[in-house]
């Protein structure tokens, strides 16, 4: 990209928000049924290009990426004309006759930055509620999936308004160059050193951001479901996109009886998976790149595997690999991994496992196993965490209607069904109120008589 351009593309698209091309609810459907059409009519190009980033099979692609777009657009489609409404609010007695309401109005022009891990969904997911509200926005895909940024710069000005979006590729010098422009809104996903930075430039301009973040998912296993069961649904959740996925669970925490028995059980949740020759099975990804993957190899010295440990650099394979994990303070237990180790903890029971989480940064997820109602409810009460599941890891992700976004160091704002239009909407607050009759005036205007002050004050009282 040429010196200057970034620039020259935020003006060319600011300009196009000024003249109200993103504000109609025909050109928000229209662009939402074109980004339904490209997924649909390109999907064997984008099935391509993330088979070369991350290994992933057809399927995975359409489950978690390309499908997961459909079903965001589907839904914002089938609901847009009611989030656009506005919202009446009931004016206070003292100030009648007049009415109140709240008018959701576009932020401008937004900036979204797209991780590598989902590259595409990630990347769109976002962009449907930008058009949904009516904004203009640049994404910038990440260019550590360089196969997946290249689709997305290719088709994306072929099916969506270029006087509204665009496509930025580039590294850390482009990323750069668009966060020193301003923007109305700025949606982040990654992760938090970068985040940092992404907060920092907002702030040189006063800009609204969402960050969504990652951090140590946990799981926690009782003694009162099936092993087998909870296993094969952690293993799902964890070797996903062979482990890189934000929402996975990081760790397993149980007491030595239940690890003693989920130990086996997820050895055997993985071959049930992916089978005996794991390396050879189209459904099971790549690691990023090769300095994830040694990153990745580093935490293999953190304990006794018990499952897995097979890898090869050549192609960046790293098998499903389960650890017993004794040193709560080890690296593996310190860093997000984000790849397919999963340590398993001891805990001594339950207030042990839930002052280990409470203790520690706000994941953006914690999963529980367990059929006592008590123990969940402990869990909902005395952690936080960005979401709270029992029994399916993830899942979450598939309620439309369910925010998804982190606490503390996992992340700020969230998105998802019509949050999204939200995040990028302002709630305009308007009052109406007819000049005749005046009762301003005779109630809380000056000169203030004795019968206006025991008016304001009886207000006041109730308003208390």
């Amino acid at each position: 990209m040429s010196d200057g351009s970034i620039p020259t593309i935020v003006t060319g698209l600011r300009h196009g928000f000024r003249q109200g091309i993103t504000r109609p609810e025909a050109w928000r459907r229209g662009q939402l049924e074109a980004l339904r059409r490209m997924l649909q009519e390109r999907a064997s190009d984008f099935e391509a290009a993330l088979a070369a980033d991350l290994g992933k099979s057809g399927t995975e692609a359409q489950l978690t990426e390309i499908g997961f777009v459909i079903g965001e657009v589907d839904h914002a489609l089938a609901h847009l004309s009611s989030w656009m409404r506005p919202r009446r609010v009931t004016a206070p007695p003292a100030i009648q006759p007049a009415s109140a309401r709240i008018v959701p109005e576009p932020l401008g022009v937004a900036l979204i930055i797209a991780p590598w891990n989902y590259p595409l969904m990630l990347a769109l997911s976002p962009l449907v509620g930008a058009i949904a509200a009516g904004d203009a926005a640049i994404v910038k895909p990440s260019e550590l999936a360089p196969a997946t940024s290249a689709a997305l710069a290719l088709l994306v000005p072929q099916y969506l308004d270029r006087r509204a979006i665009a496509i930025v590729e580039g590294g850390a010098e482009e990323t750069a160059e668009l966060l020193a422009q301003r923007f109305d809104h700025i949606f982040y996903t990654g992760g938090g050193r970068v985040g940092r930075i992404v907060a920092r430039a907002a702030a040189e301009h006063l800009t609204p951001i969402t960050l969504e973040l990652g951090g140590k998912s946990p799981a926690y296993v009782d003694g009162t479901v099936a092993p087998a069961a909870a296993a094969k649904r952690i293993a799902w959740a964890k070797f996903l996109n062979a482990g890189q996925t934000c929402v996975a669970p990081d760790y397993v925490l149980g007491t030595r009886e239940t690890l003693d028995r989920l130990a086996p059980a997820s050895a055997g949740a993985i071959h049930d998976l992916y089978g005996n020759a794991v390396r050879r099975n189209p459904d099971y990804g790549r690691i990023v790149n090769d300095a994830h993957f040694e990153r990745l190899v580093s935490y293999l010295g953190d304990g006794e595997i018990v499952a897995g440990g097979g890898r090869d650099a050549a192609e960046r394979f790293i098998e499903p690999t389960v650890l017993s994990v004794a040193d709560r303070d080890s690296a593996v237990m310190r860093d997000e991994i984000f790849g397919p180790v999963l340590p398993l903890v001891e805990v001594a029971d339950l207030d042990d496992a839930i002052d280990f989480v409470a203790g520690r940064d706000k994941p953006l997820a914690a999963y529980v196993f367990s059929d006592d109602a008590g123990v969940r409810q402990r869990w909902t009460a005395e952690t936080s965490s960005g979401a709270l599941t029992f029994g399916a890891p993830i899942l979450h992700l598939t309620v439309p209607d369910l925010p998804f976004g982190g606490v503390g160091e996992s992340g700020q704002g969230a998105y998802h069904g019509e949050r999204s239009f939200r995040v990028f909407s302002h709630e305009k607050a308007v009052l109406a109120k007819p000049l005749t009759p005046d009762t301003l005036g005779p109630t809380i205007m000056p000169p203030f008589t004795g019968r206006k002050d025991r008016l304001v004050r009886q207000w006041l009282g109730r308003l208390r």
